[in-house]
């Protein structure tokens, strides 16, 4: 995931974010719509810029793999044992 400076995500994008939030938008199905939507209007445009939204999505799924559920399991296989 590019890294962004703080000052362009404070500006606009956790504006976006905190308005999700506001609006009940869940990672359930309602941010599967939201993603599917942006999508379909704004990046199928072409091939690349097609791939290119889905090597961000992919990127993203990384980027919390390694924040949110690494450190989750590290834990775990630290109290319970290694398989």
């Amino acid at each position: 995931m590019p890294f962004i400076e703080s000052k362009e995500r404070r500006k606009k994008l956790d504006k976006i974010v905190d308005e999700m939030v506001l609006q009940g938008v869940k990672a359930d199905g309602d941010l599967n719509y939201v993603l599917y939507k942006f999508c379909k209007y704004h990046v199928a445009t072409s091939y690349n810029v097609l791939k290119n939204f889905l090597g961000e999505l992919h990127e993203c799924e990384n980027q919390c793999r390694n924040d949110f559920l690494v450190p989750y399991e590290k834990i775990k296989k630290k109290e319970n044992g290694d398989v």
